[in-house]
C-alpha cells in the first residue's frame, strides 16, 4: 500500500506528530504508514482522511491489482 499522507500533511502545515496526535495514534504510527509498512483500521484510515480534509481513496493507494 502507498499514502499520501505526507503530501496531505505539509499542504495543512502538519508536523508527523501534530497528525498523530489528532488521530490519536504515536507519531511511529504515521511514520510507517508513510512509509507504507503498515496498513491502518478503517477507523485510523478515516480518522486521517477527516484531519487531511480528502478522501480515503485519494489518500491511501491499494496496490491490490492482479493481471
Amino acid at each position: 500500500m502507498k499514502t499520501r499522507i505526507k503530501e496531505y500533511r505539509a499542504r495543512h502545515n502538519l508536523t508527523q506528530a501534530q497528525l498523530a496526535g489528532k488521530v490519536g495514534v504515536r507519531r511511529e504510527t504515521i511514520v510507517f504508514l508513510e512509509k507504507g509498512k503498515y496498513n491502518p483500521s478503517l477507523k485510523l484510515a478515516h480518522d486521517i482522511a477527516k484531519v487531511l480534509k480528502g478522501k480515503i481513496d485519494d489518500i491511501f493507494i491499494f496496490d491490490d491489482e492482479t493481471d
